[in-house]
């Protein structure tokens, strides 16, 4: 079984998703059997997460770095993103309208845990004392992205 990884450790600000998203497309793009469209979709989960540590790190004026780990091993390619934030509640979270509902465009937030959700065959957050982690797992044999994207 093979088993390769990359360990990031960057600021929390904006101008570095740009490097994740490099850095985690290189790295998934070694697994010769994983598809372009699911690298994109890693990619793009992975810029949520992200995104959300960012802002977490942000609300608590923190200058602790976020770390991102990069794993690939035999038809996966496994990511964690982690930050020093405290979580949320996800019953807490506000509810959307449904993408065709033409209110919708009222929201211009609120996309990235289902886009995580659905672009991702494995999703799980968890947070503690010690921060919050996001792990998304995408396989090469996985799902293919669904031309139905209801409910974000």
């Amino acid at each position: 079984m093979r088993s390769e990884g990359v360990e990031l450790e960057i600021p929390a600000r904006p101008e570095y998703l740009a490097l994740v998203r490099a850095i985690i497309s290189a790295a998934a793009a070694l697994d010769p059997q994983l598809r372009d469209d699911r690298i994109e979709d890693l990619r793009l989960a992975v810029s949520e997460a992200t995104t959300n540590a960012i802002e977490a790190h942000s609300r608590l004026d923190s200058d602790e770095r976020i770390v991102i780990r990069c794993n690939l091993s035999d038809e996966r390619v496994e990511v964690e993103v982690h930050d020093q934030g405290t979580g949320f509640d996800r019953e807490e979270l506000t509810s959307h309208p449904p993408v065709t509902d033409p209110e919708r465009l009222d929201y211009e937030r609120g996309l990235g845990l289902p886009l995580m959700r659905i672009l991702a065959d494995e999703h799980e957050i968890v947070s503690n004392d010690e921060g919050t982690s996001v792990r998304l797992v995408v396989y090469a044999t996985g799902r293919s992205r669904s031309p139905r994207i209801e409910g974000i």
